[in-house]
This record gives structure tokens, C-alpha cells and sequence, in this order.
């Protein structure tokens, strides 16, 4: 903008900035309550957020997720508010000086938006109008805010210079426009919630069936009590959670299907949830861990499992495994967001429990872990193997297709590693002299643990006490009780799988198939007096 030699070029700068920002939250307040009659994936942000998730390198995904951990998708929402915040201001200014470029300037993001929503998976051509709808009133409201900044002021007023600001009307205008807008926005996460009524009444009101199988009881021992160390049953609450989706799925439990079908399936199946809780249910005690889990990372959990044995569905279907003579040796999971995983056939069917599950820890799933179905199988890194919200198997071929993670550099099948984690002292702690108990978790899924040793300062292995064994599915808890002296001291901890296998040292990343190494931890000991 030209410097004004009356002075005003900084105050008529602010007013742009405010324009845009003013018409971008009205833009963003009539999308949502578009929204509310869409779906909720069809939001602006969502779609946009999701879009920037599939784009982003596999190597910046996994730092995010290192750095901000299951707040990756809240921080990643701040920036997209941020910079729609900084181009609104920046269409704002524009519009001062070229009306017709600021208002397009505006109405491009709800373009954009829209190309985004109808780029994810299951959208159909209603996902773009929010974002539409959007942009048009973002443009709309930019216009008329310039228009009426740029009028002259009222006859006797004070003099402003050549360019003027009648303050007292603009601000009216702006309140007014921020007052409506508010009440639109508002209206509009109501009519959301309200739609997802009938999916919060169809979990609250579901009773499970028991188990015709149930899991015998946790072994008194398996949880050792010690302070700082993970439970060995992880509370629901404290469950972790990693997928892309920006908006969590509210699936209503009597509208609910799950198709199978593909190759070699000689009787497709279409099952609602009455129907998969009629059939003979069991549990199991299962811990999941997440590709994502940097070596001593928080991504893995244990849970009671309750649900319907996934062969067992597979071979009503008339499906074979691939050993068998069967066509398919990939089984395509897609979720009602249009999430895809890909688990191999033989591992399903070969004898573990892998489940349809319907339950943890002895409630319904929770939205957030995939109600009313999704996949649990023992043994595999969850991207292959634990779709949520899970509305259609398919079986195919890994030749013949990739499914989501596979597109982006992942493995295609990826057994979980043999890990060990340090829980207690916590890296850095100040510890006394004397009697210090090291504990933690290790786990090796559908192997087992048969020992778990700890060295300190690169000293000799010392053999931990473990907790009780659940079955090989599980994690098993370990303790060492070291005799700690004044100094900086460095904790390492392995473990060996139930055929034996040590688990290695060396040093890999997450990605292709999972990290691998020896958790450490330092301390600093502090000498009494």
C-alpha cells in the first residue's frame, strides 16, 4: 500500500486486517452449520486438516507425533486456524485496495476446501458445500465490511485526512457480523451433536452379551505394584490413541454394517450388530502397540478384548488361507472414514485370537477406539491389523493392492518386535543412594517374554523378576532392585522373546515396519550429607 500523507495508511491497514479476520470466522460459522447437515468430516477445517495429514512426509508425521503426541491432531487444527487467521488478514488488506481481488482472495479458501473434502475417501459431491457455503459468505461479509469502511464520514464530523473511518458504524457493523455469526456457529455444533444423539443413545444403551468364552482371570502376580510402573491393565481412559482422523466417528450401533466379500469369498456376508453380538463372543487379553512407538514410547496398551473370532467369520464366508489353497492372502479392512488396512490372511486364520471386538475392559468401545466393531489381532503392529470403526473386509492380494500406510513408505506386513521399556526412575530423575527398584514393561506379542535383563552403565546383564504371564499376548511387568551409588548412572533394559530371540541393540527409526533397540534412561544419584 502507498504511504497516505494524511496519516491514515496504518489505521485503514488495520481495518483490512480486522475485515478479512471478521469474514473468515463468518465464512467458518456457516460452514459448520452447513456441516451439521452433511456430515462431520465435511467440515472446512477437517477436510482441509485431513487432506494436509495424507501430504505430509512420512518422516515430518512421525516427529509431530514424537514431538506433540495424541495432541498431534488439536495442534494440528491451531495450525490451520492460524494460517487461515493470517491469509484472511492478508485478503482483508487486499480488499481495501482492490475489492475484487480481496473478496476472491476469500472465497478461493472455500474453493479449497472443497476440492479437499471431495478428495477424501466415501465423500460424495455434498462434503463441498460447507466449505462452499463458506467461502461465498467469507467473500460476501469481506465486501460489504470494505464497503462500509470506505464510505465518507457523515457531514461536521472530525476531520480524518483523505481517507476516514466512521468508527462508530463500522463497529456496529463488525459486532453485529460477529454476533451473527456466533449464533450461526453455535447453532450449528448443536445440530451436530444432536445428530450424533442417536449413535451416543445406541452405545449408552447397549448391554454386551457374556462371553461364551471368557478370559480366565489376570494372575494375581502378573501386576507387580510397583510405584511408576504401568498397570497391567490399561484404563480406557489411558488407552492410547494414534489414527488420522481429525473427527472422531460417531457410528450408529442399529444402522451399522459390515460387508465381506472379494476373492475367494464363496458366500458374502453383510452382518449388522445384532447379528455379530447373536454369535458365540470370547475375550482375551491382547496388547496393542502402534508402529509409531519410538523405542520406550507410550504407544502400547493392554486391554480386555471382547468380541467375535475373525476366522471363524472368514470361514463361514467360505474363505481359505493362502497355505490352503485360498486365492487372497490379504485381507482389506476399511473403516466408515475410508481408512484401509491391510492384514494378511494366513495370520488371521492361523489359530490366534484375532477379533471382531465389541468391547474393552468390559464396556462397549468407546468412540474413540472404534464403537460399535473394529479389528484386534495379537502379534501385529496395529496399521496393519487394528481397523476402527470398521465397516467392510475384502479379501485380495497384496500384489493387486496397497492399502493406506503401505502408500506411504510403511511395510506391508509388519510383525510387532520384541521391546522392553523402562517405566520408573523416569529419565533424569534425582535418586538417593541405596536399594532403587527398576521397572517396566516388555512385550513380544503372540511370542511372549522369557526374560528381561538390566545393565547399568554398560556393566553386566542382570536378570529382572518378572510379573506373571497372561498368555503371550500380553506385555509382562519386570523389576530389578539395583543398589544405587552417588553419580550419573545409565539404565538399559532388553528383553527375550518366548523362543528365545534377544531383542536387539541396534538403533532403527519407526518407519518401515517399527522401531528397534535398547531403551535407556540416565539418572543422576545424590550423595547423602
Amino acid at each position: 500500500m502507498r504511504a497516505d500523507p494524511s496519516g491514515s495508511g496504518r489505521p485503514r491497514r488495520a481495518v483490512g486486517a480486522v475485515c478479512g479476520v471478521v469474514a473468515a470466522f463468518a465464512g467458518l460459522a456457516v460452514a459448520e452449520l452447513v456441516t451439521a447437515a452433511v456430515r462431520p468430516e465435511s467440515s472446512p477445517v477437517t477436510a482441509v486438516g485431513a487432506a494436509a495429514v495424507d501430504l505430509t512426509p512420512v518422516a515430518v508425521r512421525e516427529w509431530a507425533i514424537g514431538l506433540f503426541g495424541t495432541a498431534d491432531k488439536a495442534v494440528l487444527t491451531l495450525g490451520i486456524l492460524v494460517v487461515l487467521a493470517a491469509v484472511a488478514a492478508g485478503a482483508g488488506l487486499l480488499a481495501v485496495r482492490r475489492p475484487a481481488a480481496g473478496t476472491a482472495v476469500a472465497g478461493g479458501f472455500g474453493l479449497l476446501g472443497a476440492v479437499a473434502a471431495l478428495s477424501r475417501p466415501e465423500a460424495s459431491w455434498q462434503d463441498a458445500l460447507p466449505s462452499l457455503a463458506g467461502g461465498l459468505t467469507a467473500a460476501a461479509v469481506l465486501g460489504l465490511l470494505v464497503t462500509v469502511a470506505g464510505r465518507p464520514r457523515p457531514a461536521g464530523s472530525p476531520s480524518g485526512g483523505a481517507w476516514a473511518l466512521d468508527r462508530r458504524g463500522f463497529g456496529r457493523l463488525v459486532v453485529g457480523v460477529l454476533a451473527v455469526s456466533s449464533a450461526a456457529g453455535l447453532a450449528g455444533r448443536r445440530l451436530g451433536a444432536h445428530g450424533s444423539a442417536g449413535a451416543t443413545a445406541s452405545r449408552a444403551g447397549l448391554v454386551l452379551p457374556r462371553p461364551a468364552v471368557p478370559a480366565p482371570p489376570v494372575p494375581s502376580g502378573a501386576d507387580l505394584r510397583v510405584p511408576g510402573l504401568s498397570p497391567f491393565v490399561t484404563p480406557v481412559r489411558d488407552f492410547y490413541r494414534v489414527d488420522t482422523a481429525l473427527v472422531v466417528p460417531r457410528v450408529d450401533a442399529g444402522t451399522w454394517r459390515l460387508r465381506i466379500h472379494g476373492e475367494g469369498v464363496a458366500r458374502p456376508l453383510t452382518l449388522g450388530l445384532r447379528e455379530l453380538l447373536a454369535r458365540p463372543l470370547v475375550e482375551h487379553d491382547i496388547t496393542l502397540t502402534c508402529v509409531s512407538n519410538e523405542v520406550g514410547g507410550p504407544y502400547a496398551g493392554n486391554a480386555r478384548w471382547l468380541g467375535v473370532p475373525l476366522a471363524d467369520l472368514l470361514r463361514e464366508a467360505g474363505v481359505r488361507p493362502p497355505s490352503r489353497g485360498g486365492p487372497a492372502d490379504q485381507l482389506v479392512a476399511r473403516s466408515v472414514d475410508g481408512m484401509t488396512l491391510g492384514t494378511p490372511v494366513e495370520t488371521v486364520m492361523d489359530g490366534r485370537a484375532a477379533l471382531l471386538a465389541v468391547g474393552m475392559n468390559g464396556e462397549p468401545l468407546p468412540f474413540a477406539h472404534g464403537f460399535p466393531v473394529r479389528m484386534v489381532v495379537p502379534g501385529l503392529y496395529g496399521y496393519v491389523s487394528a481397523c476402527k470403526w470398521l465397516a467392510e473386509l475384502r479379501l485380495t492380494t497384496f500384489a493387486a493392492y496397497d492399502a493406506y500406510w503401505v502408500r506411504r513408505s510403511w511395510a506391508r506386513q509388519a510383525p510387532v518386535k520384541t521391546q522392553s521399556r523402562i517405566d520408573t526412575p523416569r529419565p533424569y530423575a534425582a535418586l538417593r543412594p541405596g536399594r532403587v527398584a527398576v521397572a517396566g514393561v516388555a512385550w513380544a506379542q503372540h511370542r511372549g517374554i522369557r526374560r528381561v535383563e538390566v545393565r547399568v552403565d554398560g556393566g553386566p546383564w542382570q536378570e529382572a523378576r518378572l510379573g506373571d504371564a497372561d498368555g503371550v499376548d500380553t506385555w509382562r511387568q519386570w523389576v530389578w532392585h539395583w543398589e544405587a551409588t552417588a553419580g550419573p548412572h545409565t539404565l538399559e533394559v532388553r528383553a527375550t522373546d518366548g523362543p528365545g530371540t534377544v531383542q536387539t541393540g541396534v538403533r532403527r527409526g519407526t518407519v518401515p515396519d517399527g522401531a528397534t533397540g535398547w531403551h535407556t534412561v540416565r539418572v543422576q544419584v545424590r550423595a547423602l550429607g
